[in-house]
């Protein structure tokens, strides 16, 4: 059996899993090893990216295993948060961000129900800018956190209350949408030139 690929697959596998990780029973049912291998395996991965210095280690946090940063490198990742490049927000963000302002207070599971992806990075990177807080918990099983925009949000995008915020598209439509702002920059321009002196 290559069990280099088997770690590589595991490696891919601890990578998509992100924050929430995955435990070893779950990587066994997928690669069709059993779990002691696993375990094994992973142990070995441990000690390989220790000995090749590598930037990333495996952890195990309550018995799911994830992908972390070395806690040594954490002043390097500090510079790079604080840095002006990294204060714009990334698509996932910006989406994420969007449905929080319209929908809000919204939990985490309906966003992705929206998005149709897990947005828990987005949310993390949100919460750290400031720009959205929990805002207590839902009813429910598990009462899941809900989430709120923030005064910052309303600075950051010079709106004086949420009322400011532009109605949401019922249909998003990218035709029409091309056609209305063709429609907004000739409009524009004709008011321009009837203020020309002739």
């Amino acid at each position: 059996m290559d069990f280099d690929r088997i770690k590589s697959v595991i490696e891919g596998l601890l990578f998509i899993s992100g924050d929430e990780g995955i435990e070893a029973k779950q990587i066994a049912e997928i690669v069709e090893l059993s779990e002691e291998t696993v375990i094994d395996l992973l142990e070995d991965m441990k000690a390989d990216f220790r000995r090749s210095g590598r930037g990333i280690q495996i952890v195990e946090v309550a018995k799911a295993y994830q992908l972390t940063t070395l806690p040594e490198h954490v002043p390097y990742f500090e510079k790079l948060a604080s840095s002006p490049s990294h204060s714009t927000l990334s698509q996932a963000a910006l989406e994420t961000l969007a449905i929080i302002a319209y929908k809000q207070p919204i939990t985490r599971s309906e966003i992705e129900e929206i998005r149709g992806v897990k947005c828990e990075k987005a949310l993390n990177t949100l919460l750290s800018k400031q720009l959205i807080h929990e805002a207590g918990r839902a009813e429910g099983i598990g009462r899941p956190i809900l989430y709120e925009t923030t005064k910052e949000f309303l600075e950051h995008f010079g709106l004086r209350e949420l009322g400011d915020l532009p109605d949401p598209p019922i249909h998003f439509n990218l035709e029409e949408a091309h056609e209305e702002v063709s429609a907004l920059f000739a409009k524009k321009e004709a008011e321009s030139n009837e203020e020309l002196p002739n």
